[in-house]
């Protein structure tokens, strides 16, 4: 839905997107979809219609997409990081700079965690041109999200290609705990557990700690490996009942799956690169640690949009090579 909304006010034609979470076990939109909806209508100065909580059925009429200052409050622990991510391919192209505030959750279950969008995808599209700051003011953990971020836009006239194949050497290890209004031994434990598993496989790593201020209560790890440039992310989020050992594991593993497959783009990373290599003036191409069904329902997505296809090289499950020839989109929103 976010990839369909977001090509659908860059191109400004209309959209119709139905059978929304039909196979979940509350089918139809949710806060977090609704508020991704309202914001590109907002941006783009369009029209949606069925437009509630529930629905199972959106129509986008896009108008003219216009740069400037926005705020967005999800009233939920929904998630910020899916919102920015509807907002920022449009406002990427747009002809000024755009300031965004969003309220809501910023590291929940199933989303992609605001820390992981400020170190792992930023960075990458500020390699394609676009360039975009985010700041956390306030962590928003679920249940009470209530989080707030920053995120400044410089849009660029189009983006650049890449090639992001080999992995090289690994440069940069760093590990980074938040931890809201829980005990500080949580975090030692979350950090000592890394540490020693990191260092089963021969691998040192930095570790930064944050007392990040919050409503809430959570804590969540976030691993970062940088290779030329491009950085990979792993990150685990706490829950009750869940030891701090557990999200120190699941980090661990998730790096070491990622260094024995060979490939340079991690599995999140990877759908989110889609539609801007779609985008991109000339032909782009990566390889993944991990080819996931987010990644070829995005492929899907942008195809019904674009007059272009990818080329998928791997299996579902297994680690694998996208290429494309992009458009060259230049920003001349209609």
């Amino acid at each position: 839905m976010r990839t369909a909304l977001s090509l659908a006010a860059l191109l400004g034609g209309p959209v119709e997107i139905y059978n929304i979470r039909a196979k979940r076990g509350r089918p139809g939109l949710r806060p977090q979809h609704l508020v991704s909806a309202q914001a590109v209508c907002q941006v783009s100065q369009g029209n949606i219609e069925g437009g509630e909580i529930d629905s199972p059925l959106l129509r986008f009429y896009p108008g003219r997409i216009k740069a400037g200052r926005y705020s967005f409050r999800i009233p939920t622990a929904g998630s910020t990081g899916m919102v920015l991510q509807t907002i920022l391919p449009p406002l990427g192209f747009s002809q000024g700079r755009s300031e965004v505030s969003l309220e809501g959750g910023t590291h929940t279950a199933w989303s992609p965690p605001t820390d992981y969008i400020r170190d792992v995808f930023l960075p990458a599209l500020r390699g394609m041109g676009i360039k975009a700051e985010l700041k956390i003011k306030r962590w928003g953990w679920y249940p009470r999200g209530q989080g707030r971020i920053e995120v400044g836009i410089e849009p660029a006239s189009t983006l650049q290609p890449f090639g992001w194949e080999k992995r090289g050497e690994l440069q940069r290890l760093k590990g980074l705990c938040t931890i809201s209004n829980l005990s500080p031994s949580i975090a030692q434990r979350e950090t000592l557990r890394l540490r020693q598993r990191l260092k089963e496989r021969g691998y040192m790593a930095k570790a930064e700690t944050i007392k990040a201020p919050s409503v809430g209560k959570g804590t969540s790890l976030l691993l970062t490996a940088e290779f030329g440039g491009i950085i990979a992310g792993f990150e685990g989020l706490g829950e009750r009942g869940k030891r701090a050992e557990e999200i120190a594991d699941e980090v661990a593993e998730a790096f070491f799956s990622f260094m024995d497959s060979g490939g340079l783009i991690d599995p999140h990373l990877a759908d989110q690169l889609i539609i801007y290599m779609a985008l991109a003036d000339g032909a782009s191409s990566f390889t993944t640690s991990l080819i996931t069904q987010h990644l070829l329902t995005n492929i899907w997505v942008v195809e019904r949009f674009l007059p272009l296809k990818f080329v998928v090289e791997g299996e579902l499950g297994k680690p694998g090579r996208m290429r494309v020839k992009g458009i060259g989109f230049r920003g001349s929103s209609p």
